[in-house]
């Protein structure tokens, strides 16, 4: 069929992808056009890093670091070491035996070199291994609702659909997830994978309990899929640190989803997954990284030299584990979150229809107000108060009329965060007076 052009060569919508028109993308879009529209207002929207660390970042002591290691310790010859920074690399990464290194020294994780890749970020790992796992309408990925708008617009891209699971206090409805592969099975579908992020997730701040984890895994077993673990947030953690899921695997189901923006330098794009699966294959001996490598190239080619060269030297500057860098870091995080907990308690009155979470770690508290929470409202809140916030509808997989609203504290300074609830308090009574009228 011929593609059909309007006048001055404008495409038709219905000539698009879906997702194109879909609703995780008109979020972000209308978010971002509201921050730019009242830079004065005090945004909680951002999950980003905290400004303060990148103040005195020297990126080409890093990348020295680096290419030295590659010298002294690989025994590169300086045209070696050149072309390994200056040209196209490997689709798999060039640090994958270092950050295999950091996941056994600080995670627990014991895993090869060959089952990692190096991609841009962790978006690019979600839709490889999506892309991997979909191979037709009948595949499935279930997802924690609400949850991360990443995962959900990579399933949306893939014509992957998605089943909702509900959250819970101890981290997902096991036996609700129990039901949907069951239910899917009857129909001839299938349960590929479940995305869950089990420590301080990205929107609601919940930690999944031990229990729940080593549930998790059994039923992943029995009931044949893939679990896909987005390791995010762990590194806040105020209390001891529960394992992740991929310390506990003993079966090959959980693929690891890591990245390197939160912890060392979000401008690098570098993340990584773990997919240590072994494939049934007529030459033997690959597992899913090999897989997930070759598509690589068929969608970024390779992950910046440059960028992993970064991170590869603020590694060997620690030593191979990343734990100092999380301990000058982690702390500040913990901070933030206690002063927006306790400036929700100083200036927000909690009633019945007023309330938060205190999540232990993590970046996000959720609000919950006497009236569905939409796009409406952030742009009252950011006019008349000078306050930003995400509502939570954006987070989940169906038109959801939440009351609920998303607050970041990772991106502020004390004082922003205590002038920022101050005018939310504000905002707030103004909601519950109109509720109340």
């Amino acid at each position: 069929m011929q593609l059909e052009l309007s006048h001055a060569g404008a495409l038709r919508r219905s000539y698009l992808h879906a997702s194109l028109s879909g609703s995780t993308l008109e979020a972000v879009n209308f978010l971002n056009e509201v921050i730019d529209r009242f830079p004065d207002a005090i945004s909680f929207a951002p999950g980003a890093p905290h400004p303060q660390f990148f103040d005195n970042l020297d990126v080409g002591y890093y990348i020295d670091r680096y290419t030295k290691h590659l010298a002294q310790e690989r025994g590169l010859t300086p045209n070696q070491v050149r072309r390994r920074l200056y040209q196209y690399g490997a689709s798999r990464g060039q640090i994958c035996d270092l950050v295999a290194d950091a996941l056994r020294i600080d995670n627990g994780i014991t895993v090869s070199p060959q089952s990692v890749v190096i991609t841009v970020g962790a978006q690019e790992a979600m839709l490889l291994v999506l892309r991997a796992l979909r191979t037709n309408s009948d595949d499935l990925l279930a997802a924690v609702t609400p949850c991360f708008m990443g995962i959900v617009g990579a399933a949306r891209l893939l014509d992957m659909e998605i089943i909702p699971i509900d959250e819970g206090t101890t981290g997902i409805n096991l036996s609700q997830l129990r039901a949907m592969c069951q239910a899917a099975r009857a129909e001839g579908r299938r349960v590929r994978a479940v995305y869950v992020a089990p420590d301080f997730a990205n929107p609601s701040g919940t930690l999944m309990t031990l229990s729940s984890r080593q549930e998790l895994l059994e039923l992943a077993l029995s009931e044949d899929f893939l679990i896909l673990e987005d390791s995010t947030y762990g590194f806040t953690s105020a209390v001891g640190a529960l394992p992740p899921l991929k310390q506990l695997d003993r079966n090959y189901r959980v693929i690891y989803i890591g990245t390197f923006s939160k912890i060392c330098l979000p401008g690098a794009r570098v993340g990584f997954v773990i997919a240590d699966q072994p494939v049934i294959d007529v030459a033997g001996g690959r597992v899913l990284a090999d897989e997930l490598s070759a598509l690589k190239t068929m969608v970024t080619v390779n992950t910046s030299p440059i960028c992993q060269a970064v991170i590869g030297g603020m590694l060997l500057d620690n030593g191979g584990s990343l734990g100092q860098v999380i301990a000058e870091k982690a702390p500040v995080y913990r901070r933030n979150l206690r002063l927006l907990l306790d400036a929700l308690y100083r200036y927000v009155e909690c009633h019945d229809d007023v309330r938060w979470n205190t999540p232990l770690g993590g970046f996000f508290v959720r609000l919950r107000l006497p009236v569905v929470v939409d796009d409406a409202l952030v742009e009252l809140s950011a006019r008349q108060f000078g306050v930003l916030w995400t509502p939570m509808a954006h987070f989940h997989l169906s038109d959801f009329r939440s009351h609920e609203l998303r607050l970041s504290c990772s991106y502020l300074t004390p004082e922003q965060i205590d002038e920022g609830i101050k005018r939310l308090s504000a905002f707030v009574d103004h909601i519950r007076r109109g509720a109340a009228a």
